[in-house]
């Protein structure tokens, strides 16, 4: 390749950027979803008269169909083609978030969800396929910088957009919000997309989907269970759990046999995938797990709208802002492993302030936390996932992709129950106050009634006490939520042990394939 040619390859041409922006809008779609849905969960507990491990199905449900669709999404990427399936997804996607609106139960809302996962699971796998026609190896950082800018519209304003629908209008507009938007990537999609061109496609491992995706939907349901159960001797966490375990160790034993596995677990022989894969899975259960309940506790302890929870999120996104353009532009020129420990010690600084958290911590200590954890958010996550797949095969890319996908899934499922459970049990430790019993003829504990008055202070009209007794209860909530996030803060500086092993060498871009082509990497999008 001349000189001249690699100069025009590293430029950004206008159909590469046209091909990123179908791919954006879908990512926005689904990210949007989640973190405003994040903000919803106690006006889903008021609405519903639903308990928060009830409520939190909501997210929980998403995630099960999540991954439970990803692994069919690399098969069937080849054998209907990328451009057919993403146009599905984006449309099962919409659909199902228009049902989502018209939920009348918070048993129909968790349905509703399932069906928007099923839609939302195959937007990332696929975005990353089509990516990897788009861009080049020596622009892959390049083309994250771009990308990364606008991705952060979901993390930065789902929380605030949320919270203004929610308190300005219903919750339901926080579902309808994305039926325009998946109208018009619908048709972006249809315009910008290159035409399909499905090759012959493998052999679809029918054993190993009747293995690995029941699994997989078990355990996670198994582990979510387990903060409304609050222990692992109930049924429905650990009969779940046990089953889904068992499916899954028969489908990893079972997955070297075939010449076309449902999910290609043979790459990790590629040292750089494993490592980064591992790095990413212990990141993503500290940090997206306790990531859900920075929100709850401005509205629980701090007793703040959902639109100034959502405000306050904020800073974390900023953050990334600034840090993911730079964190693309230094992919392409230093190796991960000279950078991500730097990205993670500013997480664990400011993950450090949340761990001191009572009912008066000052905002601007919690805003400066959020702020530092962002920058090193932006020069984490992508860096990542990016050294994940770069050095693959061009025909082991898809099943990479989805292994990554898979990892991801599992690890914020785990994490979320984990911190969730957590939580839960040391709330449950508060004393309850005598002579107080909710509808069902439970004892109402200091710190439950302290969170609710959080949100409805008419409750202190309703059952008048001590208002030592509220003030004694937010107080065992905040430390409730410290213990927590010192938990999460543990696991955050695990994954420094991981991250040692990633690549300090520059790896090569670029693998010839059989043919002696140029194979092209993948653009990863979260």
């Amino acid at each position: 390749m001349t000189q001249q040619s690699v100069a025009t390859a590293d430029k950004l041409d206008a159909a590469v950027l046209k091909v990123a922006g179908v791919v954006v809008l879908g990512a926005i779609m689904s990210i949007l979803d989640v973190t405003v849905v994040s903000v919803a969960l106690p006006k889903f507990q008021s609405e519903f008269d639903a308990s928060y491990a009830r409520v939190a199905w909501t997210m929980t449900a998403y995630t099960l169909a999540l991954a439970t669709v990803i692994p069919l999404s690399g098969w069937a990427a080849d054998r209907f083609g990328t451009k057919r399936l993403y146009m599905v997804a984006l449309a099962l996607f919409t659909i199902g978030s228009g049902l989502c609106a018209t939920a009348d139960t918070i048993g129909e809302l968790i349905g509703y969800r399932v069906l928007q996962g099923l839609g939302g699971g195959m937007l990332m796998p696929l975005g990353m396929t089509i990516m990897t026609r788009a861009a080049g190896p020596h622009r892959i950082g390049r083309l994250m910088a771009v990308l990364g800018i606008p991705m952060l519209l979901g993390p930065i304003g789902g929380p605030i957009l949320g919270g203004w629908l929610i308190d300005t209008a219903s919750w339901h507009w926080i579902f309808l919000i994305n039926l325009p938007i998946g109208v018009v990537a619908l048709i972006y999609a249809q315009m910008a997309l290159p035409k399909d061109a499905p090759e012959p496609s493998e052999s679809f491992d029918f054993v190993g989907m009747l293995m690995l995706s029941p699994g997989l939907a078990l355990f996670l349901y198994g582990v979510s269970s387990l903060p409304e159960a609050g222990t692992f001797a109930a049924t429905k966490v650990w009969a779940p759990m046990l089953v889904g375990g068992a499916l899954v160790v028969a489908f990893v034993l079972y997955s070297f046999k075939p010449r076309h596995p449902l999910l290609d677990l043979r790459l990790f022989r590629n040292r750089s995938l494993t490592i980064a894969s591992l790095t990413l899975f212990v990141f993503i259960i500290a940090f997206m797990g306790a990531g859900l309940l920075f929100p709850s506790y401005f509205l629980q302890v701090r007793g703040e709208t959902t639109l100034t929870a959502g405000l306050l999120m904020a800073p974390q996104g900023i953050g990334a802002l600034l840090t993911m353009p730079i964190a693309g532009i230094l992919a392409d020129r230093v190796p991960i492993g000279r950078t991500v420990p730097f990205a993670l010690a500013l997480i664990v600084v400011g993950f450090f302030g949340f761990t001191q958290v009572d009912p008066q911590t000052s905002y601007l200590l919690l805003e400066g936390s959020l702020f530092v954890m962002g920058l090193g958010m932006g020069g984490t996550m992508m860096p990542i996932m990016t050294s994940a797949l770069r050095t693959l095969q061009a025909q082991e890319v898809a099943r990479g992709s989805t292994l990554v996908n898979i990892l991801q899934q599992i690890g914020g499922s785990v994490g979320a129950a984990v911190m969730s459970v957590i939580l839960t049990n040391e709330l449950n430790g508060s004393r309850p106050i005598p002579g107080l019993v909710d509808e069902s003829g439970k004892p109402i504990s200091e710190a439950g009634l302290a969170i609710a008055s959080q949100q409805r202070p008419e409750l202190l009209q309703q059952m008048p006490v001590d208002p030592s007794i509220i003030e004694r209860g937010l107080d065992f909530a905040a430390k409730s939520f410290a213990t927590t996030f010192w938990v999460a803060f543990a696991l955050v500086v695990l994954t420094f042990v991981p991250a040692a092993l990633l690549p300090r060498r520059r790896q090569p871009a670029q693998l010839d394939d059989p043919q002696g082509e140029l194979v092209k990497t993948p653009v990863v999008i979260h």
